[in-house]
């Protein structure tokens, strides 16, 4: 019981009491996180549309979420976090409701690109208060908690939103929309703003500085570890988008896929708060190599599947990738990001989920018309495996680089404030 307690009190204690908010926001947005998990069925089964037009509608909704990060960035340094994720939520609860009741495909689309802007907008602001909160040595069990209390509010959604479908697909559409307003309340109410005050001269020079973009673009080793990350969300947007449908397709119900995936959130409940002490100390890139196997492994076996309990278990294997994956991501990104730049560079990381969120389906469901659903499976394995090298090519120079910021305790330059200045790591 003494041990207990004292990994309790080493796992959650001396946090910011923003960070708790912030982490109750969390845990109640995704509790009713209802319908991206049955959308693709929602837009089959309901609206009959055929899988390539389900997923245009879902690859809409990240081509929707790659405007929205990366304004939502801008907004985040520039307007400040706080105004960036109120406005974020509530008008992607308005959107939400607008979804729910669109009919036709155009409006469906329409509905979903709009969606996907104003609820990804919330991302970067999010990530980069998170930063301003919580001391950096914190941040891996702080990253860790937050990514507990998503899987903890997926787990239930999942589940009660296959018993809410079977009511009434529209009753899904309201209580993601609800739960949007009351975790805008919850910022409005308690949560403050989180970016540092400058004075007017330093405002003028450093809080938005001229060429924040092309500093973003010309850093090579950050660009690198955002591509990777892109390869691997191609792999593991497929849950969403082209696993329903295969699950569809054997005979399963939405329940049964609700109950499937349900077993990824459990998972990483039961198991994500040992994770920092599991990885901590050892190599990132290693780890992010190990995770793109495991993930590709877990999501190639699923061309094997054809029931419930098989289904069950390419969930559990990818899901063991995915917790070691996060929060090696999210401490990486931390240390990579400038802080006046912490929303801009959370919002090229974001861009990369928004670019896989429009391409995973639509290529996923290309891939099962044309060439078949096994060889989605085996190229999710390929891809796994191709990612994993990558990172352990690329994962010296993205350390080099975070130890150059730490000795230095200030921000890459902006490439147009000096001229001629580059990024000290030049090549991934």
């Amino acid at each position: 019981m003494r041990t207990m307690r004292s990994w309790f009190r080493d796992t959650t204690g001396g946090l910011p009491t923003t960070f708790w908010y912030l982490w109750s926001g969390t845990l109640i947005n995704r509790l009713g996180s209802f319908v991206l998990v049955f959308l693709a069925i929602y837009l089959t089964q309901e609206r009959g549309f055929s899988a390539s037009q389900a997923g245009l509608v879902i690859g809409l909704w990240g081509v929707g979420g790659a405007f929205g990060t990366t304004a939502g960035g801008t907004l985040a340094d520039r307007w400040g976090r706080r105004p960036t994720l109120l406005t974020a939520h509530v008008g992607a609860a308005a959107m939400m409701l607008g979804l729910g009741l669109a009919r036709d495909l155009w409006a469906v689309a329409l509905g979903a690109l709009l969606l996907g802007m104003f609820a990804e907008a919330a991302r970067p602001a999010f990530g980069a208060m998170m930063i301003d909160v919580v001391p950096a040595k914190d941040r891996l069990r702080a990253f860790s908690l937050n990514y507990w209390a998503i899987n903890l509010g997926f787990a239930c959604a999942a589940v009660l939103a296959g018993l809410a479908a079977q009511a009434d697909y529209l009753l899904l559409f309201v209580v993601d929309a609800a739960t949007m307003l009351i975790t805008a309340l919850i910022i409005f109410s308690r949560v403050p703003e989180t970016r540092q005050a400058r004075s007017v001269t330093a405002t003028a020079t450093t809080a938005a500085p001229r060429g924040a973009l092309r500093t973003i673009l010309t850093d090579r080793v950050y660009l690198g570890f955002v591509a990777l990350n892109l390869f691997a969300a191609l792999v593991f947007l497929q849950h969403i988008s082209m696993l329903p449908i295969a699950m569809g397709d054997d005979g399963l119900s939405p329940a049964t896929y609700g109950s499937v995936i349900a077993l990824n959130g459990i998972l990483i409940v039961v198991g994500q708060l040992f994770v920092p002490r599991l990885i901590r100390g050892r190599s990132r890139s290693h780890v992010l190599a190990l995770a793109s196997v495991v993930m590709g492994v877990g999501f190639g076996l699923t061309a094997f599947a054809g029931t419930a309990w098989f289904y069950g278990l390419t969930v559990l294997i990818w899901t063991v990738g995915e917790m070691l994956n996060s929060p090696s991501n999210s401490t990486l990104i931390a240390e990579l990001s400038p802080a006046e730049l912490r929303g801009r560079y959370q919002g090229v990381f974001s861009l990369s989920w928004q670019i896989a969120g429009a391409s995973a389906p639509i290529l996923g469901g290309l891939v099962r018309e044309h060439i078949g659903n096994d060889a989605l499976w085996y190229g999710c394995a390929v891809l796994g495996v191709v990612t994993a090298v990558a990172h352990l090519v690329s994962g010296p120079a993205r350390e080099r680089r975070a130890a150059a910021l730490r000795r230095s305790g200030e921000a890459l330059t902006p490439v147009t404030a000096t001229r001629g200045s580059q990024p000290a790591e030049a090549a991934v």
